[in-house]
């Protein structure tokens, strides 16, 4: 951590640590080094992950904001650190497929890199010891994981989310292949619940391929052997004109 006063940790995951911030209704999001792939079955560290992805997702959370989108994100703390709204997570991962890749492909028997039709939007149900299931809608609201309004409002914003990033990846020759999103319910200004942005956005959430080439520079570089993982992650950021420096062992 980058003080000396304690905090609480208030949840643990694969990349990330929530700890509990100093003004209410706050966390600070800390960004850790691990990377894993396949529901936590392969696992390695790399020194400095955390500060790509914490200062790719910081950029990519700021210019959906600026187009609109609700966001947990409020301010960078340090190089691995931010401080977030806290919200009640919704318990389901929603991914947009633009191309088929990944799972998709494998379950469709469809050709990595197709480009699709239209841009495909599919649910997870948040749990690792069942694997992140696919669900469906009905599945959502029958089980009551979201209200009918809360999953339009996810999906709504996950189109448009879509179509900023597709823009914004375009601009610097990159494809944006399919990705992955968290939402989580917070109260308003006039005491009512909306549902905002959570998590991140990186390459360990996102496809990105190099637009002429379909060269890769996401997480399946390490899923499946196929290159320098930090390499990749540090193109993005020098196409996206971050700056950040990589702690040294």
């Amino acid at each position: 951590m980058t003080d000396k006063t304690p905090r609480q940790k208030i949840y643990e995951g694969k990349a990330k640590i929530l700890y509990s911030g100093e003004a209410e209704g706050t966390l600070v999001q800390y960004f850790k080094d691990s990377l894993t792939a396949f529901n936590n079955v392969k696992k390695a560290e790399k020194l400095g992950k955390g500060v790509l992805t914490a200062s790719i997702s910081e950029q990519l959370m700021s210019v959906v904001a600026s187009a609109g989108i609700p966001t947990c994100f409020i301010k960078r703390l340090s190089a691995r650190e931010q401080l977030i709204r806290e919200a009640d997570i919704v318990p389901i991962e929603v991914m947009v497929r633009n191309y088929a890749a990944g799972s998709l492909a494998k379950r469709l028997g469809l050709t990595p890199g197709l480009k699709l039709a239209r841009s495909i939007v599919e649910y997870a149900y948040k749990n690792d010891e069942l694997g992140d299931p696919l669900i469906g809608e009905d599945h959502i609201t029958a089980l009551g994981l979201a209200s009918p309004q809360e999953l339009d409002d996810m999906m709504a914003m996950s189109l448009r989310i879509n179509d900023i990033l597709t823009g914004y990846f375009a601009a610097i020759n990159l494809k944006l292949v399919d990705f992955k999103l968290e939402f989580g319910r917070v109260i308003d200004n006039e005491d009512e619940i909306r549902i905002i942005l959570c998590d991140e956005i990186s390459p360990d959430t996102c496809r990105l391929w190099d637009k002429t080439s379909d060269e890769k520079y996401d997480k399946d570089l390490f899923r499946h052997d196929l290159g320098d993982v930090m390499a990749g992650y540090q193109e993005i950021a020098k196409r996206m004109k971050l700056v950040f420096e990589l702690p040294k062992e």
